[in-house]
């Protein structure tokens, strides 16, 4: 108590003794410390139990469903780092860290330069997300591919892996990245945190130290590294800066493996402890979501894969939009309006009404749902600058109004098309295509892929390419993904 609120107090003629107030607040600093020792104690031991289980997982404990969606996964993010090879934001980074780089040790996918392993795996980070048609774990809104395999595919051509044990790290290096980011989400993301680089350094790391081989303590300095370097802010969507934070998270993340490698240590309980990551960047902190199951449920079994190049919230409005287009053959002049019902996070995240590049048009579902009326399709050409700025699309924009509904879910919405000879229809989504519900058959993230690779790759280096990643557990060398994704000329 301070000297002006005691004589404040001693003033007002209060009948309670300064010992009794005295022992009054001792008694609840004493509760209230007990509260936080029974908290640290129920805390104790997550990072070490993590990295036992990380160190101790082998491929052949892997359930099947769990290698065919690590395979997914990983032929997915092939297919959009690919195809973002040449975006401009990728050129920068190139242009950037070029002068500044080491060793060519790696190759950037769908380029031709090669760079040290470090900027390779952030630079091959940018292109996987640039598109904003990467993976998605939807419990978290994480995009788990990013930084786990950016990192190891980098590592691969400088240390020698075979391909059943590349898949073990990724699917490893998901479930971290995932189950860390159960514990603390959505509390964590709300506050503003891009989950994906603040928890991908995590996968990341577990992934390129199970690689590196570390050793139990090693891998428990390895997560700890990983804890002092979370990256990422939403303020950075609809910018070059939102595919830095998975581009980030993969190079941090190799980063502090190959420290903890040569034993640069680190705190024992960097993300359960008091003053840890868990506890420094979130109000939540539930942390037998990353210790419970392991090795019995799978987060890595339950990642998805976009349709569409845009923020996971609008998927639902751009598949009501190209139903009702396709099945009533919808033309813009016929349209007065066209009304959604949504989820607040969809406003929140993706409310831009004017964008004018194509990286805003990613978070605006107003034209998102006219451009998908216009072309039929939500892929990265329509989210390119000339999209955007399309007087066609811009003009249908307009006519379009999102409205809450309480009542409507992330995953859903109700969307009713006003047509000017008066006609309505009418469409709602309870599970949009790539959801968990509805999800992308191997037919049509083969498709995607080759698309994603067209004109970026020729065409039989781009099949060869797929057959390489689909057949991961076969490879001697997994270093021959990155051998067949890199620009021969």
């Amino acid at each position: 108590m301070s000297q002006f609120d005691r004589r404040s107090f001693l003033k007002a003629g209060a009948v309670v003794s300064v010992a009794t107030a005295t022992s009054a607040l001792s008694t609840v600093a004493t509760a209230t410390e007990e509260g936080v020792a029974a908290t640290s104690k129920a805390a104790t031991g997550v990072t070490k139990t993590l990295a036992r289980y990380l160190v101790a997982a082998r491929y052949e404990d892997l359930p099947a469903n769990v290698r065919k969606e690590g395979t997914r996964t990983l032929l997915n993010w092939v297919g959009v780092a690919v195809g973002g090879s040449h975006h401009e934001t990728v050129d920068r980074a190139v242009a950037a860290l070029k002068p500044f780089s080491g060793p060519r040790q790696a190759g950037l996918l769908g380029r031709t330069e090669r760079f040290d392993i470090m900027n390779a795996a952030f630079i091959n980070g940018v292109s996987s997300h640039i598109f904003d048609f990467d993976d998605t774990h939807l419990k978290t809104i994480i995009h788990p591919a990013g930084p786990v395999v950016s990192a190891i595919l980098a590592l691969s051509e400088y240390r020698p892996i075979s391909g059943k044990d590349f898949l073990n790290a990724l699917v490893l290096g998901v479930e971290t990245e995932c189950r860390i980011g159960n514990a603390v989400y959505p509390n964590h993301y709300d506050v503003g945190w891009h989950i994906t680089g603040t928890a991908g350094v995590f996968g990341a790391a577990a992934a390129a130290g199970k690689i590196l081989g570390l050793s139990e303590q090693q891998m428990v300095w390895a997560l700890g590294l990983a804890a002092s370097q979370p990256v990422g802010l939403r303020e950075s969507f609809g910018s070059m800066n939102k595919s830095f934070n998975p581009g980030r998270a993969a190079s941090n993340g190799l980063f502090a493996a190959i420290l903890a490698s040569k034993d640069y240590t680190s705190s024992e309980g960097m993300i359960e402890a008091k003053r840890g990551w868990a506890n420094a960047i979130s109000t939540k902190q539930d942390y037998r979501e990353i210790t419970e199951g392991l090795g019995q449920r799978y987060e890595a079994a339950l990642n998805t894969y976009k349709p569409f190049a845009c923020g996971i919230v609008i998927h639902p409005a751009i598949d009501a939009a190209i139903q009702l287009r396709n099945e009533n053959h919808l033309t813009a002049d016929q349209i007065e309006s066209i009304n959604l019902k949504v989820h607040p996070l969809v406003i929140e995240l993706t409310g831009k009404k004017t964008p004018q590049i194509g990286l805003e048009g990613k978070f605006s579902v107003y034209h998102s749902v006219a451009v998908a009326i216009i072309e039929g399709a939500a892929g990265e050409r329509q989210y390119s600058d000339r999209a955007v700025r399309d007087s066609n699309v811009i003009a249908l924009r307009d006519r379009v109004v999102a409205t809450i509904d309480p009542a409507i879910k992330p995953e859903q919405v109700d969307m009713t098309i006003t047509l000017k000879d008066g006609r309505k229809l009418q469409k709602y989504i309870q599970h949009a295509i790539g959801s968990l519900e509805v999800p992308m058959s191997d037919k049509q993230l083969e498709a995607k892929f080759l698309s994603l690779a067209d004109g970026v790759i020729p065409a039989a280096q781009a099949r060869k390419l797929l057959e390489t990643c689909w057949g991961v557990e076969r490879l001697g060398s997994a270093a021959a993904i990155a051998k067949a994704g890199v620009k021969k000329f």
